[in-house]
C-alpha cells in the first residue's frame, strides 16, 4: 500500500514548484493561517449546514425540474441568503421547454393469487391511471435476435421482425398490466466497495494507470438493417398505447429494494402509459408467478400533476460582493433539482448546502473579498447539465466567442458527489492553477485533504463543473469519498436525509470557504491555458 504521508509530501513539493515566489507564499500562509482558524471555529461553532439540508429535502423534496417544489427551494435559498446578509440574491429564469411533473400519490398492490404491497417509483413525465385500475398481469421480453447458436451474440430486430412481434402479441397485452424484461438476477456482493477512499485509491486518482483496450467479443457481421433502441422504444410505447396496457412494470434491478426510476425522455405524457420501476424483489415474485402457470392479478392507483409554467425553470444566484476587484468573479456552487424517488439528500442537496454554508462563513466571519463571491444554485442537471450550460452561455460565453464576463472569471467549485467530505480538487488549467488551489487546502490535511490536480479535458459530463471546463474556464470539481454513494443513495429511493454524514459535509465546507476565500483574495487570476495551449472543444453531435 503507498504510504498517505508519502502522497502528502509529494503534492507539497509540487505546490512549492508550482508557487514561483517564496515571499509571496509566506504572505499568503501568514495571511491565510488566521483566515482560516476563524473558518473552521465558525464552520464548527454555528452551523447551519443542516438545517439548510433539512429545508432542502424534508421541505421541499424531491425537486425535479420544472416542478413547484424546484420553485420553491430556490425561494426558500434566496431568503435565506438574504436573512445571512448577502449582497443579492435572487432567482434567473432560463428556458428548458418542457413541462413541470410531480407524483402526488401511487400505491399498488398483488390482488391475486397472494395479496400483498407493492414497493415501485412512478417513471417521471408518465401520466397517471385516473383512479384505480385493476387487471391480469403479463410478461412480454422485446426481441433480441440471436447471431450465434451458443446466443453471445445478439442483435436488434429489423422493422419487419419487430412488425411480427407486435401483431403476435397484441391480444396477449390488450387491457393487461405488462411486466416488460426478465428480472435481474443480483449477486450477493462479498466485497463491497470501500466508504472511504485510502492512500492508494487516491493516487490512482491523481495518476491514472493507462487505459487497457479490450476488444470486443468477436460475432458475425450484422447483414440486415436493424433498428436503433430508440425507435424501438419510441414504436413499443405506441404499441402499448395502442394496445390500452393500463400499467407498464419495469424492473428496478438492484439489490435490497433500491430503486432508481428516471423519467419519459419524450417528457410528453400522452405518449407513454402510466409507467413503474418496481422493486427487483416484487417484480421477480411476480414473474416467476406467471413463469409458474398462476395467474396474477395486480392493482395500481396513480395519480400525477403537469405544471406547464414549469417550462421556465430557474438558477438560485446569490452574491457577497467584492471590494478593489468587484468586476472578478469566484463561483461555487452545485444543483438544486433532483430526481423523484427520494428527498435528493446527497444528489444534491448536499452540494447546495455545502456551498451556501462556505459562503455563509466566509459572510459571517466578517472578511471582505476583493472579488465577488457567487453562489449559483442550478436546475437541469438531471436532464444534461442544461442549467449550467444556459448560465454559462449566456454571462461568459465561451474560449471561441468570449463575451466580455469570460476575462473576469476567477473559477467555479461544485460539488455532486455525495456526503463524503472533499479529498481533493481538480482544475480545467495549466499545472500553476492546481499549484495555487494545492497551497489553498493543505493546511487542511487533518481533514484529510491531499491537493490538486489539473486536467485539460473540455468535454461535457457528469456535473456542472464540466459545463465552465467545456467553455474553457476554470471549472473545479472536488474528488469526495464515495461513503454509500453509489453503491446506495445516487439516484435511488434510498437518497434521504438519514444518509447524511455530519462531520463531513462541515469538513468539506470548511475546505471550501478556504479555496475560495483564497482565490478570492490573490493578485492575479487563476492562470488558464493560452491560446496555444488551449485545447480544442469537443465535437458537438449533430
Amino acid at each position: 500500500m503507498i504510504n498517505f504521508k508519502r502522497i502528502f509530501a509529494i503534492l507539497l513539493v509540487c505546490c512549492f514548484v508550482f508557487q514561483s515566489v517564496p515571499a509571496a507564499f509566506g504572505q499568503t500562509a501568514e495571511r491565510n493561517g488566521e483566515i482560516n482558524a476563524r473558518i473552521r471555529k465558525e464552520a464548527m461553532e454555528n452551523s447551519q449546514i443542516m438545517k439548510t439540508l433539512h429545508y432542502f429535502t424534508d421541505v421541499y423534496g424531491p425537486r425535479l425540474t420544472g416542478s413547484p417544489k424546484l420553485k420553491m427551494a430556490g425561494e426558500w435559498a434566496v431568503k435565506q441568503m438574504k436573512e445571512w446578509g448577502f449582497d443579492r440574491a435572487e432567482m434567473e429564469p432560463w428556458n428548458w421547454g418542457h413541462p413541470g411533473w410531480e407524483n402526488d400519490r401511487a400505491s399498488g398492490f398483488i390482488v391475486s393469487p397472494v395479496k400483498d404491497s407493492l414497493v415501485f417509483e412512478v417513471l417521471a413525465w408518465t401520466p397517471g391511471t385516473r383512479g384505480a385500475v385493476r387487471s391480469q398481469a403479463v410478461q412480454l421480453e422485446l426481441p433480441r435476435i440471436k447471431t450465434t447458436e451458443d446466443g453471445r451474440c445478439v442483435r436488434n430486430p429489423t422493422q419487419e421482425e419487430l412488425d411480427a412481434f407486435f401483431e403476435a402479441n397484441k391480444a396477449k397485452v390488450n387491457g393487461k398490466m405488462v411486466l416488460v424484461g426478465d428480472p435481474a438476477a443480483i449477486p450477493v456482493n462479498f466485497a463491497p466497495p470501500a466508504k472511504r477512499l485510502d492512500a492508494e485509491g487516491l493516487s490512482r486518482r491523481f495518476n491514472p494507470a493507462p487505459f487497457q483496450f479490450q476488444a470486443p467479443q468477436q460475432c458475425p457481421k450484422v447483414e440486415v438493417k436493424t433498428l436503433g433502441f430508440r425507435e424501438i422504444a419510441t414504436q413499443f410505447d405506441k404499441f402499448l398505447l395502442d394496445n390500452k396496457v393500463p400499467v407498464r412494470i419495469n424492473d428496478a434491478g438492484r439489490e435490497h429494494g433500491q430503486i432508481r426510476a428516471f423519467g419519459n425522455s419524450t417528457y410528453d405524457p400522452t405518449r407513454v402509459v402510466p409507467t413503474v420501476v418496481m422493486r427487483n424483489e416484487d417484480y421477480g415474485r411476480i414473474w416467476r408467478l406467471l413463469s409458474g402457470g398462476r395467474q396474477v392479478e395486480l392493482e395500481f392507483d396513480i395519480q400525477n400533476s403537469i405544471y406547464p409554467e414549469g417550462a421556465t425553470s430557474y438558477n438560485v444566484i446569490g452574491e457577497i460582493a467584492g471590494s478593489d476587484k468587484a468586476d472578478e468573479v469566484i463561483m461555487l456552487g452545485g444543483h438544486l433539482d433532483s430526481w423523484h424517488s427520494a428527498t435528493g439528500a446527497t444528489d444534491n442537496a448536499i452540494g447546495c448546502a455545502v456551498m451556501m454554508e462556505a459562503a455563509r462563513i466566509l459572510k459571517a466571519i466578517g472578511v471582505r473579498p476583493r472579488r465577488t463571491i457567487r453562489v449559483a444554485l442550478w436546475s437541469g442537471e438531471e436532464q444534461g447539465l442544461l442549467g449550467s450550460q444556459a448560465y454559462v452561455e449566456k454571462h461568459f460565453g465561451s474560449f471561441e466567442n468570449p463575451k466580455p464576463a469570460y476575462y473576469k472569471f476567477g473559477g467555479y467549485f461544485n460539488i455532486d458527489s455525495g456526503t463524503g467530505r472533499a479529498r481533493a480538487l481538480s482544475v480545467f488549467g495549466p499545472p500553476e492553477a492546481a499549484g495555487i488551489l494545492n497551497q489553498a487546502v493543505l493546511p487542511f490535511y487533518d481533514l484529510n485533504v491531499i491537493g490538486a490536480s489539473a486536467t485539460r479535458s473540455r468535454n461535457l459530463g457528469g456535473s456542472d463543473h464540466t459545463s465552465f471546463n467545456q467553455a474553457g474556464l476554470p471549472g473545479i470539481g472536488v474528488l469526495q469519498d464515495p461513503i454509500e454513494y453509489f453503491t446506495h443513495t445516487w439516484h435511488t429511493n434510498l437518497d434521504t436525509y438519514e444518509r447524511i454524514v455530519e462531520d463531513d459535509v462541515k469538513a468539506s465546507a470548511i475546505v471550501i470557504a478556504a479555496a475560495v476565500y483564497e482565490l478570492a483574495m490573490r493578485d492575479e487570476l487563476l492562470p488558464r491555458f493560452d491560446k496555444s495551449s488551449m485545447p480544442a472543444p469537443p465535437r458537438r453531435e449533430n
